[in-house]
């Protein structure tokens, strides 16, 4: 019973999005036949039952062939344990914290039927071992397919009597975005500091780093630049209107990025507005960056590739303590302070950063630990954490040593999947931030909630 339970938890956890699986995994009746049949060898051919090796040929093999991504695959393997225990054959164990799931006592096959049928038509989060929140995420998700829809389904015609026709609005917004278009990146502008070399010749890790990170946004500017003016062209019938501007006047039209924009930019789910909002915000940051040579606190959310931007980082430290690199990882502490111009200094090794989000959570400053969200709150922001490299091992993902602290995973957007890389990450994943947690919670219990930490919000 508490295998067939833990098959149809995994998969309606889908309905909750991101909060639920990364990736949207077709788990289906083969998954579970395979595992009742590997459940009834043991329980036939061994004396004594090993829990664990009945969740590795569950969790790894049979479910877990079908998880590409390791976090997704740390949670179906909380998930499945708490099925697969030594607890769970007592009347008294309960699957979640109302009591209402449980394993029916052995009898008649009726008294089962009608236990089941007894159960809430409508399941809770808390039966996934989510928050109440949950809901909501779902509920949102819903109404975005919806309005995105109807929003596809409008006619171009112009409004009532006096009112704007679609070119006009798109010209004028085009133009009003042309206008207020940053001035591009020049490397000519920056500091002395900025770009200079030791003695070998070289620049500092984080200068390299630097420039990398203006090469992608002069790019991006220049795309902006030239297609505003081709689309104002293209609408006052000076060239002809190509299928690529065609899509981009209808996501102008709709509030939306442009994928001509989209596909030399960074990962961003923001709409029109906000996303200008943010990439003005983004070349400001890395002016006053290349202006000052060096920040006191860096916002990480600003980078096109923050996982780079660490490994300078890591760099940085290695050269200043002849360590090699492959033997440092970062430890974390999160300071009091929750804005950046409230850090004064830079620290002595590591950095500052700023701008990140807590998902599925929030951050209990008095408690200096994770906590649950509030009600109605989806994500909250995160105080100033200072990235300080370690020698050190990395922790191991699905056998946390310390039962105080979890591996919070943190994503460029909220979406947290992406493709698939080499290293076997998702791109969208950055990297684990070590965080302690609530007492008398463990590891298990926020991986299960889903909490994770970002980049950037949706808004």
């Amino acid at each position: 019973f508490g295998l067939a339970f833990f098959h149809a938890t995994i998969q309606e956890r889908r309905k909750f999005g991101p909060l639920g699986w990364n990736i949207r995994y077709e788990f289906n009746n083969s998954d579970i036949e395979c595992s009742m049949m590997t459940l009834h060898m043991f329980l036939e051919e061994q004396e004594t039952i090993s829990f664990e090796a009945l969740s590795y040929v569950i969790g790894e093999i049979n479910y877990g062939g079908r998880v590409t991504d390791d976090l997704d695959r740390r949670c179906l393997l909380s998930i499945l344990r708490q099925y697969i225990q030594p607890e769970a054959l007592h009347d008294t164990y309960r699957f979640s914290s109302s009591g209402k799931y449980y394993a029916p006592e052995e009898g008649a096959l009726e008294d089962v039927r009608t236990y089941i049928k007894g159960l809430p038509m409508a399941e809770g989060p808390e039966v996934f071992g989510m928050h109440d929140n949950a809901n909501m995420a779902f509920q949102i998700n819903e109404a975005k397919v919806l309005l995105e829809r109807v929003l596809n389904m409008q006619p171009r015609v112009g409004g009532g009597e006096g009112g704007k026709t679609p070119d006009e609005v798109v010209y004028e917004l085009a133009q009003n975005i042309f206008e207020n278009l940053p001035a591009v990146l020049n490397p000519e502008e920056a500091g002395e500091a900025t770009f200079a070399t030791n003695d070998e010749g070289m620049m500092t890790s984080l200068a390299v780093v630097l420039s990398q990170e203006m090469v992608r946004f002069i790019r991006l500017q220049k795309r902006l630049k030239s297609s505003l003016v081709e689309l104002q062209k293209a609408i006052k019938g000076f060239v002809v209107m190509s299928g690529e501007l065609e899509t981009m006047y209808q996501s102008l039209l709709n509030n939306q990025v442009p994928v001509m924009w989209s596909s030399v930019g960074y990962p961003c789910l923001k709409p029109l507005a906000s996303w200008i909002n943010d990439f003005h915000a983004r070349v400001d940051f890395f002016r006053r960056w290349m202006e000052h040579a060096e920040m006191p606190c860096y916002w990480l959310p600003g980078f096109f590739f923050p996982q780079g931007f660490l490994t300078g980082v890591l760099q940085t430290f290695a050269r200043k303590y002849a360590i090699p690199i492959d033997t440092l990882n970062f430890g974390f502490d999160v300071l009091k302070e929750e804005r950046a111009e409230e850090i004064l200094a830079a620290p002595e090794d590591g950095v500052y950063v700023d701008g990140l989000f807590v998902d599925g959570g929030r951050w209990n400053a008095e408690g200096h630990h994770l906590d649950e969200s509030e009600p109605g709150v989806m994500q909250s922001a995160m105080p100033i954490v200072h990235f300080l490299p370690e020698q050190k091992p990395l922790e191991d993902l699905f056998r946390p040593k310390r039962q105080d602290e979890y591996q919070t995973p943190l994503y460029k957007t909220s979406v947290r999947a992406g493709i698939l890389s080499t290293t076997g990450q998702s791109t969208n994943f950055v990297l684990c931030v070590l965080l302690p947690i609530r007492a008398n919670t463990t590891p298990d219990f926020w991986v299960q909630q889903g909490l994770a930490l970002l980049c950037m919000l949706d808004t």
